[in-house]
């Protein structure tokens, strides 16, 4: 299914070492947006993580396992009840025409009725693949998880390196101030306000590195990996926007027929519904085959036709169910687990829809936000400048340049915000629309 997309990121100067992006101390913010066409894929080491998920994690192992053994339940469900062998020893010999008896011997094969062991073999391989469904859903939202826990660590990455943009430009304002004082056109306290600032800052970014360090642990964690293993954040943060799906009209429509999470219930129905007939069957009388063997001694005292000759003796049974409450409760239980499945799976539509809409209006917001913050740190940038400079002609106030700059540094973290929630948002579409994606 050909799909257009649309994607904006982000570059930022990665404290983590390694290549990084361009990043000007001031310029839209100290950030690059862009909305480009025809481009797809995310940074190389993000597929990397997801890959490792995928193989490491034990939730995935541990769905795909108890698919593995509910397939194991097919062969056993599949097969006919094991032969009965009866061995008998006389303590005292039965005589008969033909001489005594000494031991008999009984072979009997029980046969359940036509299609018993099919009904039963359907149902076990529906629940087998409603065991796979359940893994491919639990490996989805995986998916999600990294990918959520992926942009944290990004956008706290990215925060690091705005604050310490942020402390060289402090720094530059100290200089100024400590000149301008030097030359007496302004006081001594707008160099202290800025070593109160200079302090908090530095606080603020040895704070955020604790956190970081923290995030990566549960990452890795997450990964199932050792939580010293190096964490490596691309420059740029993708964001695919899917048209087609994203519009209200086919929202609305949505059921999430293919996805695993409702496939997983849709088979669960089945499977009920296939055992349904199991129990109807299981009503019905069992027909049993076999062949009795005899051991004849030969008589002594006289000598009659066959004498001594041994006893087969073909034989026939048949089951009589007439205790009908067992089998009438097992379809009943069997109707009630269909209802309650189907149930199930409109409540997890209903819910899925809900995440769905919420998650579509969350994309939406953050990439009008993002717009509206370019917007006013570029405006921002301009004042910035104007008031550093009736500042240094000493016609201008130096709070109102620390306010702006502070400002500035508001409006960057919270494009840092808009740009993680509008990753972790798309993230979860893509979790809704898997099957669509993998086409």
């Amino acid at each position: 299914m050909k799909s257009f997309m649309k994607l904006f990121f982000i570059k930022f100067k990665s404290p983590l070492g390694g290549v990084g992006g361009l990043f000007p101390l001031r310029g839209l913010g100290g950030f690059f947006l862009f909305f480009l066409w025809g481009l797809g894929g995310y940074a190389q080491n993000l597929d990397n993580y997801l890959q490792i998920a995928a193989e490491n994690n034990p939730e995935v192992k541990a769905a795909y396992t108890s698919f593995e053994a509910a397939l194991q339940q097919v062969p056993q469900v599949s097969s006919l009840p094991d032969p009965t062998l009866t061995m008998s020893a006389f303590g005292r010999m039965v005589e008969t025409r033909l001489g005594a008896q000494e031991a008999r011997f009984s072979l009997m094969q029980m046969f359940p009725w036509f299609g018993t062991l099919e009904a039963k073999a359907t149902t076990a391989e529906l629940m087998a693949e409603a065991k796979f469904q359940e893994y491919l859903d639990v490996r989805a939202n995986l998916n999600y998880q990294v990918k959520s826990a992926y942009a944290e660590i990004f956008q706290l990455s990215a925060t690091i390196a705005v604050k310490e943009d942020n402390l060289e430009i402090l720094d530059s304002y100290r200089e100024l101030a400590l000149r301008k004082f030097e030359a007496g056109s302004a006081p001594m306290v707008n160099v202290v306000k800025i070593d109160i600032k200079r302090e908090q800052a530095i606080t603020e970014i040895l704070l955020l590195k604790e956190e970081l360090e923290t995030l990566k642990t549960q990452f890795n964690l997450l990964l199932n990996r050792r939580i010293n293993e190096e964490v490596l954040v691309a420059d740029t943060l993708m964001v695919e926007e899917l048209f087609n799906e994203m519009k209200p009209e086919n929202n609305n429509q949505q059921n999430f027929k293919d996805h695993p999470a409702i496939e997983q219930f849709n088979r669960q129905a089945a499977a009920y519904e296939s055992q349904q007939v199991v129990a109807r069957k299981n009503g019905l009388p069992q027909v049993g085959v076999g062949v009795d063997y005899g051991i004849i001694s030969e008589r002594t005292d006289a000598n009659p036709v066959n004498n001594g000759q041994d006893v087969i003796m073909p034989m026939l049974s048949v089951s009589l169910p007439i205790f009908r409450k067992k089998y009438k409760a097992a379809q009943k239980e069997a109707e009630l687990m269909e209802t309650a499945v189907q149930q199930n799976r409109q409540a997890k539509i209903n819910n899925m829809k809900s995440e769905l809409e919420m998650s579509r209006y969350k994309l939406n917001k953050s990439q009008r936000l993002i717009a509206l913050y370019d917007r006013q740190l570029e405006s921002s940038e301009q004042a910035n400048k104007l008031q550093i400079s009736a500042f240094s002609n000493a016609t201008g106030d130096f709070e109102e340049v620390l306010q702006m700059n502070q400002d500035i540094l508001m409006l960057q973290l919270q494009k840092l915000e808009a740009v993680k929630e509008a990753f972790v948002a798309n993230a979860k579409l893509e979790y809704f629309f898997i099957n669509k994606n993998q086409e």
